[in-house]
């Protein structure tokens, strides 16, 4: 679309940022002046999208309060201009701006416009809040990078129940987007084997945080850790051995029984009953994940369940001081 998108700082922003704002946000939102005009406008990079002919049409801010984390927000496009998708090439400019620098972005999506950001990569992570009197949800993107270089060929990337596509991955880089991605968008099950539970892929505060909000989050939350050794665990303080002692009714560990070994012996993690990360060695950064694949995790979670009744506490684990 021949459209262009200029950034500013608050300073030396055209008038036209602060209209389009005025005129969308308050007078059509009827959004209080008091809550529209902050002070995350002196610290934010603010975007203003106009046509060929420079006629101003859509704005949008983004700025950072971690070193790892972007929020997008005040996205706007003029009534005259809506429903040529101009909105969304707006946000992926965006989330491609944002993708060198952050490893995450955030942003407090209006209820009727869940699917508009879904469809360039970003999931719903909160209960719906009421925002100046508008319903919203929390929503992120765990993997811009990834999810920037999959808008030419995908549909709702890495959307938990919707991207029915494989994602392979030959770097642990890419494998921990894949993991964090599917993890933080699972509702009730993370069911994860492995041979150890290795400090660099799992021993993370992202990962800790997510399987924190997925266990605290109700009841029936199930989370379980299978893996064959825990020495290591033993040897050195693991953030997710601590949660599971914290939660020891939501998050539980169990070791393999050697005498009844796995037919086939891969790692793999299952997020709810759709999404998978399937490596082909315990080893090796190499694998597939997929995000909307019911028949493969119903396989990999019946041969989970079998190795589960099989296994044994780690007698180890629970005599650790908390």
């Amino acid at each position: 679309m021949n459209v262009r998108v200029r950034k500013y700082s608050w300073q030396l922003a055209p008038a036209d940022v602060r209209n389009i704002r005025q005129s969308v946000f308050v007078d059509e939102q009827k959004v209080p002046p008091e809550l529209e005009w902050d002070d995350t406008d002196e610290i934010a990079d603010h975007y203003l999208m106009v046509l060929p002919d420079n006629t101003p049409v859509g704005v949008a801010r983004l700025f950072s309060t971690l070193e790892e984390t972007a929020h997008i927000g005040r996205m706007a496009i003029l009534p005259a201009h809506r429903g040529k998708g101009l909105g969304e090439v707006l946000l992926r400019h965006l989330v491609s701006e944002a993708a060198e620098r952050f490893t995450e972005l955030q942003l407090s999506a209006q209820e009727h416009a869940i699917p508009f950001y879904q469809r360039s990569g970003f999931h719903v992570c909160s209960d719906l809040y009421d925002d100046a009197g508008i319903p919203h949800v929390d929503m992120r993107c765990l993997a811009p990078k990834l999810v920037n270089d999959a808008y030419s060929t995908r549909e709702n990337p890495m959307l938990l129940g919707e991207d029915r596509d494989a994602w392979l991955f030959d770097r642990e880089s890419t494998m921990v987007d894949l993991i964090d991605s599917l993890t933080g968008q699972a509702r009730q099950r993370i069911w994860l084997y492995d041979r150890v539970l290795d400090h660099d892929l799992y021993d993370r505060l992202r990962f800790r945080e997510l399987i924190s909000g997925l266990a605290r989050r109700h009841r029936l939350s199930d989370v379980r850790l299978l893996i064959h050794d825990d020495k290591p665990l033993v040897q050195r303080r693991h953030q997710i051995v601590e949660l599971m002692r914290r939660l020891p009714s939501r998050i539980e560990l169990r070791l393999v029984n050697e005498d009844y070994p796995p037919v086939d012996d891969q790692p793999f993690l299952l997020a709810d009953r759709e999404g998978v990360v399937y490596r082909h060695d315990f080893y090796k950064p190499e694998g597939f994940a997929t995000f909307a694949n019911s028949g493969r995790v119903k396989l990999l979670a019946e041969s989970f369940q079998r190795m589960w009744d099989a296994g044994r506490s780690s007698l180890e684990l629970r005599e650790l001081p908390l």
